[in-house]
């Protein structure tokens, strides 16, 4: 009899199988087929992703880091600038608490635009933290690394996903998303960055995908887009392809409009 001790074992309960290079395409496709069964089982659809640091504290862990600095002959220096970076933790859930609550306000209860992140700490705990707070069911789309990666505990338990491999990760952010905020970060947050606004520019996408930068003294002093345009690689025009902003209020009228002129009428994301 097939699977006893000493006996043949079905394919799909071969681990060693299942982990070696011959299999890598079923590990690929079950990174698309599993979540795209829970999105449908749960009705999500339309999504707005918070990209940004893993590495932003909260504010009162940032406060008491300082104290301690202070008192213990620290770097205070660092304790400082970490406390200064806070506001954008602060400022990203606020934000995604705002969404979450005009979301629940639509009249069309199968229009939910959900906070969704990388599920990590840092601006991605923030988002949904804040959904979270607003009562919002909300998505972490979490990735396998050596460090710094681990889910927050904010996340919906059934919508809370662990991937192995980025480009998958990358797909699902981009599929679901009707809207984009982009918070300070680092290489990752960069990279989903230019990825999206690639796709944009590109016109991969047939959607209408606002994306919003928050944290302007950030963005221009790491960003200089307009070489870009002096040296020709692109086109003026592409600095349309982006909304930069340092207010909550702006940015949520921003993301709301361009929902409300854009997505509210059109189907959701086919699953």
């Amino acid at each position: 009899m097939s699977d006893e001790p000493g006996g043949p074992r079905k394919a799909y309960r071969n681990e060693r199988f299942l982990a070696s290079s011959d299999a890598r395409g079923i590990r690929i496709l079950s990174e698309f087929m599993e979540p795209q069964a829970r999105f449908r089982d749960l009705n999500v659809a339309d999504v707005i992703v918070f990209f940004g640091s893993a590495r932003v504290k909260p504010r009162d862990e940032a406060e008491r880091a300082l104290a301690e600095a202070k008192a213990a002959g620290g770097d205070v220096s660092k304790a400082e600038h970490a406390l200064k970076m806070s506001a954008y933790y602060e400022d990203a859930r606020t934000l995604a608490h705002r969404l979450t609550q005009w979301s629940k306000s639509l009249e069309d209860p199968s229009r939910r635009f959900l906070v969704c992140t990388g599920g990590g700490p840092g601006i991605m705990e923030a988002a949904n933290r804040g959904a979270s707070e607003a009562d919002g069911i909300n998505i972490g789309f979490n990735i396998s690394l050596p460090h710094e990666q681990k889910d927050n505990p904010y996340i919906t338990r059934e919508l809370n996903f662990e991937f192995h491999y980025f480009f998958m990760r990358k797909f699902w952010f981009i599929y679901l998303a009707k809207a984009l905020v982009v918070f300070p970060g680092g290489f990752g947050t960069l990279d989903e960055l230019f990825e999206s606004l690639t796709l944009i520019q590109t016109r991969k996408l047939s959607k209408r995908l606002p994306v919003v930068l928050y944290g302007k003294s950030f963005w221009d002093d790491v960003l200089n887009l307009d070489a870009l345009v002096r040296h020709g690689t692109i086109s003026a025009e592409d600095l349309d392809l982006f909304y930069t902003t340092d207010s909550l209020d702006d940015a949520f009228e921003h993301i709301v409009g361009q929902l409300t002129a854009h997505s509210l009428d059109m189907p959701g994301g086919r699953l």
